[in-house]
């Protein structure tokens, strides 16, 4: 077989060991990583991941003459996602005249850097290939990641990469990273990878820095915190919760008001606490996730509540979306008996929570937050950490009302397409080809279509967050007439006994 010349910037199928071929584009690698000795072989850089690696040369083949053959050998999801971002990295090079604009390896002028840290590059043959098999792992569909984007695995017959980050020596899980944002003013536009022990940089200039974690670990490899875990609240957001933290292993006490649903999770392994109060006497941090602003109340106030076991020390992590004035009011009960507090609400669903992909935003005690680091590593993908009490809070309504006007509306275009004689079909086809196309809104709008609205995001806990926002807005003195509008359409869902169904529920607002 002829041997095939690649320079930098060639676009390559690239293979490494058992696992199937990648599209993958050969850039310079940093300058303080060495090419392998006595090998030929070039530098990938793999679309749909942020993975590296050094590829032999007899395991690359060029991307346009091959892609058909590829393409018809691997018909994974993520692959295709794969495909389509070379596809779009193709279209964006034709519209700037074939040019790049900036080089792989050196940074460009605006701002963005490589990782400083060196990679460690597995070969074919090494032991550790065989912990890179967990097909449940996610990827990036971006061409051109940005340098706090998250690593991931590759393909879903099994990562294809075999390639690791090697920053700190604490196994981290590359799926997860942390932001670390002061509230004192607007966020820097510099964004710097550093270790998972996150390091807080203090500038001079007292702007505030946001900071992604590098790792060094995949999924599944995180490393538990030997802090005794408490949790509170085992309903659709907190029982993914938990789940996750046991699969990770930590050592997890739970409680629930019906203590029928601790069942499962001690049969998995967590302990059962018999009152709030004794969870968090038993517990180093003990994370609460209830449904609103008095359930988040009670369980601190109330008899045999949380403030009955708070000691010097004790950390307490409200998970609950309510308002900023629950949460400071939490905040100052904890602290008065030398307890530590942190907020950190959760954006996500019950299906992204079963997943351990929530983001999580924290405020707060930082000490905490660092305490929970594999914690929020085993529930989530990102963490954001947003300054003092309250901010957390104030940011997940604002998320939260967003995302509740935003379906309401797409529940409004759906019943006008019918009532105005066109295909509901034709336009979920069309809205998931344009711009506005997610997975939220396939999801949802399948259920609608399909009649299913089994809860996912309880319709009523969107409506409380609709109405929080609203208020908040009032505080502030700032309008909020389209969240006000979508709050109306969900408080006539709840009036048809919606209020159990999942918010795409809202949909039958309309139609009655």
């Amino acid at each position: 077989m002829a041997t095939v010349h690649l320079r930098i910037g060639d676009l390559v199928w690239g293979k490494l060991g058992r696992y199937p071929p990648w599209p993958g584009k050969v850039v310079s690698p940093p300058k303080d990583l060495k090419k392998p000795r006595g090998k030929k072989c070039h530098f990938v850089k793999f679309f749909g991941t942020e993975d590296h690696a050094w590829i032999k040369v007899e395991q690359l083949k060029p991307y346009h003459p091959h892609k058909e053959e590829m393409i018809k050998i691997n018909k994974g999801k993520r692959f295709q996602q794969a495909v389509d971002a070379v596809e779009d990295f193709l279209k964006k090079k034709e519209k700037q005249g074939g040019k790049e604009q900036s080089s792989e390896g050196k940074g460009d002028s605006k701002g963005k850097k490589t990782p400083t840290k060196p990679l460690k590059i597995l070969e074919e043959d090494d032991e550790d290939l065989s912990a890179l098999k967990d097909p449940s792992e996610k990827d990036l569909t971006d061409s051109e990641p940005s340098s706090v984007e998250r690593l991931g695995g590759l393909g879903t017959t099994g990562p294809v990469s075999g390639f690791k980050w090697e920053s700190s020596p604490v196994q981290d899980d590359p799926h997860f990273h942390h932001f670390l944002l002061s509230q004192t003013e607007k966020p820097a536009s510099s964004m710097e990878p550093i270790s998972k022990r996150l390091k807080i940089v203090e500038e001079d200039t007292r702007s505030p820095s946001i900071q992604a974690a590098d790792s060094t670990a995949i999924n599944g490899s995180i490393t538990p915190t030997d802090k005794r875990i408490g949790f509170l609240g085992l309903g659709l957001m907190g029982s993914g919760i938990v789940s996750n933290l046991l699969k990770m292993g930590h050592v997890v006490t739970v409680w629930n008001r019906t203590v029928e649903k601790c069942d499962l999770f001690i049969q998995e392994g967590a302990r059962l606490g018999r009152t709030p109060a004794e969870v968090v006497s038993m517990c180093d941090i003990t994370f609460s996730c209830v449904s609103d602003p008095k359930a988040a109340r009670d369980l601190v106030l109330g008899p045999s509540g949380v403030l009955q076991g708070i000691r010097p020390g004790k950390c307490y992590v409200e998970m609950s979306t309510v308002d900023p004035e629950t949460i400071t009011e939490l905040s100052q009960v904890i602290s008065s008996r030398g307890g530590r507090f942190l907020e950190a609400p959760v954006a996500g669903s019950q299906q992204v929570s079963n997943e351990g992909m929530l983001v999580i935003l924290a405020a707060g005690d930082r000490t905490v937050y660092e305490d929970c680091s594999s914690c929020f590593q085993a529930m989530g993908k990102t963490s954001f950490f947003l300054g003092e009490v309250g901010n957390a809070a104030r940011m997940m309504l604002i998320l939260n009302m967003v995302q509740g006007s935003f379906m309401a509306t797409i529940a409004e275009g759906l019943t006008l397409a019918q009532a105005t004689g066109q295909s509901q079909h034709t336009f979920l086809d069309i809205l998931s080809h344009g711009q506005m196309a997610s997975t939220f809104v396939d999801q949802k709008c399948q259920n609608i279509l399909q009649g299913n609205f089994k809860p996912d995001y309880y319709l009523k806990h969107i409506q409380k967050d609709l109405r929080l926002a609203i208020s908040m807005g009032d505080t502030a003195n700032h309008p909020t007439p389209m969240a006000a509008a979508a709050n109306e359409v969900y408080k006539r869902a709840k009036a048809l006994d919606q209020s159990d169904n999942d918010m795409s529920a809202v949909y039958r607002a309309y139609i009655h």
